[in-house]
């Protein structure tokens, strides 16, 4: 018999929760476009669950009327792992910042990517640690000034694409929160991805960091400074699309002027599909203000996930040894008694 789900919309995933971010914070937007795409899915509010760390953006699960958990700093992924596990039926996000996925939580953070859990990770990047007041984080530039590095950062910061696809990663993407449309688009592939699919969003921290990523999102400049990523199509960009993005002896980037000897067929073409992650990785090391950053699908390829083999395995061994008897297990081997 077939079930016909009820019509959601966007307001079915709204919780009764007041939403408590800063006034202007991205992360408004990225929640508001995560209910729009949530409704087009085809899947019931109770078979989705979504799960944080610590940081501004993992106040997420509470605004979701959906399964939700609220776990500890950088364990979010570890959590979101057992839980697809144990309930394979459920679409499982992670909602992570810069902070909490590549400081403390960066050895979940690799380790469920690699092993390709049917899991999706959103990180709100922001370059910098708002819930705690401003310190500096993982991702933010070398020089900055903040509580923590008052004479400027001396560290080289992380490139969270780079190291997804850096360890394989079979779904890696980048959106702004302001993109309304593309963040939308980007999302979706995401969730009808099979596999961990990792989204990196570029997010304005107004109160600690503002206007970090203006170059990508103010108008007058956003189309020298960034360039979107198509499938089976040239890298063309500039505000009057004039320019374009070749590959030159060695696999390195340049950028080109079109026209004269310099046609779009001359220009790398974008394969998201292709096995090889180095194409990907080498979009993911294009940094503004050198080169135009890539905005949208890098990598999506298919592998098998590591739930579907774990549950394989169970299969397999419950056909061979039958059903498990824990009484019997625990009762087994050497015993002793402790009077």
């Amino acid at each position: 018999m077939t079930v016909e789900l009820p019509t959601l919309a966007p307001k079915d995933f709204a919780s009764d929760q007041e939403v408590r971010w800063c006034p202007r914070c991205g992360d408004y937007s990225i929640l508001a476009q995560m209910k729009k795409v949530l409704p087009t899915l085809g899947i019931a509010k109770e078979k989705f669950c979504f799960v944080s760390g610590i940081g501004c953006s993992s106040r997420f699960p509470y605004y979701m009327n959906t399964y939700g958990l609220h776990g500890i700093h950088g364990r979010a992924p570890a959590i979101a792992t057992g839980v697809k596990l144990c309930r394979p039926e459920l679409q499982v996000w992670v909602i992570t910042g810069d902070g909490d996925a590549l400081s403390i939580g960066g050895n979940h953070f690799i380790h469920a990517i690699r092993r390709n859990v049917d899991m999706k990770i959103i990180l709100f990047n922001n370059q910098i640690y708002g819930l705690t007041k401003g310190q500096y984080s993982p991702t933010s530039p070398v020089g900055v000034k903040t509580k923590s590095t008052p004479y400027g950062s001396i560290d080289h910061p992380a490139n969270p694409l780079s190291v997804a696809i850096g360890v394989e990663a079979t779904f890696v993407a980048r959106s702004v929160d302001v993109d309304i449309k593309h963040l939308t688009m980007v999302l979706e592939r995401a969730a009808h991805h099979k596999g961990t699919a990792f989204v990196e969003v570029y997010q304005d921290c107004n109160v600690f960091n503002s206007g970090a990523f203006e170059y990508a999102t103010d108008k007058e400049v956003k189309g020298d400074n960034i360039v979107y990523l198509e499938h089976g199509k040239p890298l063309i960009f500039g505000k009057n699309r004039d320019k374009g993005i070749r590959v030159r002896e060695g696999n390195r980037v340049e950028i080109v002027q079109l026209g004269g000897d310099v046609k779009e067929d001359d220009l790398l073409f974008h394969d998201e599909k292709t096995p090889d992650p180095s194409l990907a990785f080498l979009l993911s090391r294009m940094r503004h203000p050198e080169f135009p950053e890539p905005m949208g699908i890098f990598r999506a390829v298919e592998r098998t996930t590591y739930d579907e083999s774990v549950n394989k395995q169970v299969e397999d061994s419950r056909k061979k040894f039958g059903e498990g008897d824990v009484e019997k297990l625990l009762n087994s081997g050497d015993t002793w008694f402790v009077n």
